[in-house]
């Protein structure tokens, strides 16, 4: 927490020598970056549903809202809200296909990070061994690191869990795997997957690093591709597990870390509050603008009541059409 605050301040001294231009490139970065990955979820939706009309809007707008959310709640709380918004917004669809859609974006996601990682392990020691994560200042999991017992007992409680819930899915939920599945659709045409969904995921990609481009110009930190991407590695580790919103204090970190020796702690750690507050903002507005033209409030529980309510409706009266008339 110490290291955060110290980055705040040193943001605040060299705000009045940031170029504000950058930054607003940077906000046009992060609002195309946050399209594409929308995009690339809605095209693996509309393979997942051929016969459902997938709207584009609906679906950025499921997507923005989510965003927004786990902008400032940790554990990923937004998750929920973007899944309950598209399954909301496709009909006939059901709860574990959407879900199950994610994992698909994932793939490349996997991909891209682990090229990262292993170019920023193997080439430029830009991690440090485990035995220092706790040592690092600010790291968000020291105290599991230096309690192993605990870190295991944690890890015993996640997996069961996670079992038993596979065993509830499975007693609860018809046709499971079929539903799963069904999600993975447009990996059956493996063109299609590139050109509809890896194409754009690509772009999420290349979006990111333009927005940490920018925003080493306009806190003039040296721009090159080498530190564009250990910057990018910094945030991708602190988001492996987000314990807090936005993975506050790990990207900090590491990228001290990784940037050791070449630029001034106290310069990094105002760029790296500076894209944390460019970035959190944007999505912020993003999504909330998103909820409230979704919803015309940005009170999201009083908005979902109606919209539950008429799902229930709907679902019964499809029962009822489907057992026919009495005889």
């Amino acid at each position: 927490m110490a290291r955060v605050l110290d980055g705040i301040d040193s943001f605040l001294d060299q705000l009045a020598a940031v170029d504000p231009l950058p930054v607003f490139f940077a906000v046009l970065a992060q609002l195309a970056k946050l399209s594409c990955t929308s995009m690339a979820w809605r095209n693996v939706l509309a393979a997942a549903y051929p016969q459902e009309e997938v709207r584009r809007k609906s679906i950025l707008g499921a997507y923005l809202a989510g965003v927004g959310i786990n902008a400032l709640i940790p554990m990923r709380a937004g998750d929920a809200v973007r899944i309950y918004l598209a399954h909301r917004a496709i009909g006939r669809s059901t709860y574990t296909t959407v879900v199950s859609s994610t994992l698909v974006l994932s793939i490349f996601d996997v991909v891209a990070a682990t090229t990262l990682l292993t170019w920023a392990i193997v080439t430029q020691d830009a991690l440090p061994p485990i035995g220092r994560l706790p040592d690092l200042p600010s790291f968000d999991f020291a105290w599991l690191l230096d309690h192993p017992l605990a870190t295991e007992l944690v890890l015993a409680g996640v997996l069961v869990a996670v079992v038993l819930l596979g065993i509830w899915i499975h007693g609860h939920v018809v046709d499971f795997w079929d539903r799963v599945r069904q999600a993975f659709a447009v990996l059956r045409n493996p063109p299609g997957y590139l050109r509809k969904v890896a194409f754009w995921q690509a772009g999420d990609w290349t979006l990111r690093l333009i927005v940490i481009w920018f925003l080493f110009d306009a806190f003039d930190i040296p721009q090159s591709i080498e530190n564009v991407l250990l910057a990018q590695v910094a945030a991708s580790v602190a988001t492996l597990l987000p314990l807090t919103p936005a993975g506050i204090g790990t990207e900090q970190a590491f990228l001290l870390y990784a940037f050791r020796g070449t630029v001034p702690s106290s310069q990094l750690l105002a760029f790296s509050v500076g894209l944390k507050i460019m970035t959190v903002a944007t999505n912020v507005v993003a999504g909330f603008t998103a909820i409230g033209l979704t919803f015309r409030t940005l009170r999201f529980r009083q908005a979902i009541e109606p919209a539950q309510a008429t799902q229930t409706a709907e679902r019964a009266e499809s029962a009822e059409t489907a057992e026919g008339p009495e005889t």
